[in-house]
């Protein structure tokens, strides 16, 4: 019974040091390696193992390297694994850019790959170039016409800007503005239906591309619409802005004159108020002249007479009048 035990007890000791020895020792990959003509070092793998490194993930791409003819040894590819890069891609971008005949070292590409770039879509980019659509721009010409333009941008990866270069939002506003400015330096908006290519042309003079991690090869103009008439809708809008401003000088013009108006009415009942007011002190005023002697009996009835004659004079001018 003890010798049964003993012995399931060695199997499984030996189990578990296989189980680890080929966790740290990958003899598999290591004859990969050997059969693939790549030098790799059984400690090496087990360094790697140590730095936490999967083995594969550097052995792998080193033997697709090694069979591509590219000179990249195992420190190179690990420490960019360690970086946080792709070795995978960074060597998959080598290779296309070797059968391009495009000069890519590997210093390059590993720093294109750590700035957050797809450094293989960028050497198939530089092979095979690609077309930028830009959104609708719409611009104004002289004559107040609007115009509704869409292009398209072909545009080449430049390895030596991709570090620091601007991507292709730069690219998309940088060609709207040389349309909007093209287009509003145009006396007609028929000029431009004309001669679309003159767009191109304008454009692709200011070196759109400076700074910018692409080539811009060419610009076409895809599609070219008339939208609204601008000119006259600013037209149009000034005039009813004009409108409302005369309409509210006017409006305070008559309120102007209706308090005035209102003034005056006020003015003209005080007056009339006062006659009044006056004329009921006129026969108190003779009642007292007359007691204190200094009007006479004689005086009074020539001045009612004179009061009476005047009134008849006035009757009997306002006798031809008709009545409304």
């Amino acid at each position: 019974m003890d010798f049964i035990f003993s012995l399931v007890f060695f199997v499984v000791l030996i189990f578990t040091f296989g189980a680890t020895f080929l966790h740290f020792v990958p003899i598999g990959l290591w004859i990969s390696a050997l059969a693939a003509d790549v030098h790799v070092g059984i400690f090496t793998l087990v360094g790697m193992r140590m730095r936490r490194v999967p083995p594969s993930k550097i052995v792998m791409p080193l033997i697709k390297a090694n069979k591509a003819g590219l000179e990249v040894n195992v420190n190179q590819l690990e420490a960019h694994y360690l970086a946080g890069g792709n070795v995978d891609k960074v060597v998959d971008a080598l290779i296309a850019s070797q059968r391009a005949q495009i000069v890519l070292p590997f210093e390059r590409s590993a720093a294109i790959d750590l700035a957050g770039r797809d450094v293989l879509e960028a050497v198939q980019m530089s092979v095979n170039p690609k077309v930028i659509e830009t959104p609708v721009v719409s611009a104004v010409a002289k004559n107040g016409i609007e115009l509704k333009i869409k292009a398209r941008v072909t545009v080449r990866a430049n390895i030596d800007r991709l570090v620091g270069g601007a991507g292709e939002p730069t690219i998309i506003a940088r060609v709207g503005e040389g349309i909007v400015t093209t287009v509003g330096s145009s006396e007609r908006h028929t000029d431009v239906l004309e001669s679309p290519d003159d767009i191109s042309k304008t454009v692709l003079g200011k070196g759109l591309d400076a700074g910018t991690a692409f080539e811009i090869l060419s610009i076409d103009i895809a599609d070219v619409d008339v939208g609204r008439n601008i000119g006259a809708q600013l037209q149009t809008d000034q005039a009813e802005a004009d409108k409302r401003i005369a309409q509210a000088k006017a409006e305070e013009r008559r309120a102007m004159a209706v308090a005035k108006e209102q003034e005056m009415k006020a003015y003209t009942q005080e007056m009339q108020a006062k006659v009044v007011e006056a004329q009921a002190e006129v026969p108190h005023a003779m009642a007292t002249a007359l007691q204190e002697g200094k009007l006479g009996v004689m005086d009074y009835f020539n001045m009612m007479n004179i009061q009476s004659d005047t009134e008849m004079r006035k009757s009997i001018s306002h006798a031809g009048e008709t009545k409304d």
